[in-house]
């Protein structure tokens, strides 16, 4: 069973950046689709991004087009967000999480492990 657990996040200010990555132990990362989510207080798990075992496709949720890239470095178990032009509402607890199916889904239920999630707090 692999176990994922999240780093990178903090206090950034409008505007700012952040890169969040996700280490992977345990299990075959390099077989898993995976995927960022992220939940703000009193809403629903949200998706992200994603992308495939081997990197080769990327997905993203529109409204994080152009200002989140997802990335992974397979041979270090590792998975990334970089997240730019940040604004208050992207405040919330990040997750990433694994698929072992190469299919796309931005549906949390799909996804069979989760890392406990960082913080990212945006201030204005």
């Amino acid at each position: 069973q692999v176990q994922l657990v999240e780093s990178g996040g903090g206090m950034v200010q409008a505007g700012g950046s952040l890169r969040l990555s996700c280490t992977a132990a345990g299990g075959t990362f390099n077989r898993y689709f995976m995927g960022w989510f992220r939940q703000a207080p009193g809403k629903e798990r949200e998706f992200l991004a994603a992308i495939t075992d081997n990197g080769g496709s990327t997905y993203y949720a529109n409204p994080m087009t152009g200002r989140f890239t997802i990335a992974r470095d397979n041979a270090n178990n590792i998975l990334y967000l970089q997240m730019n032009s940040l604004t208050p509402e992207d405040t919330a607890v990040y997750y990433c999480a694994a698929r072992r199916y190469y299919s796309y889904s931005t549906d949390p239920s799909d996804y069979f492990a989760w890392g406990q999630g960082t913080q990212v707090t945006v201030s204005s």
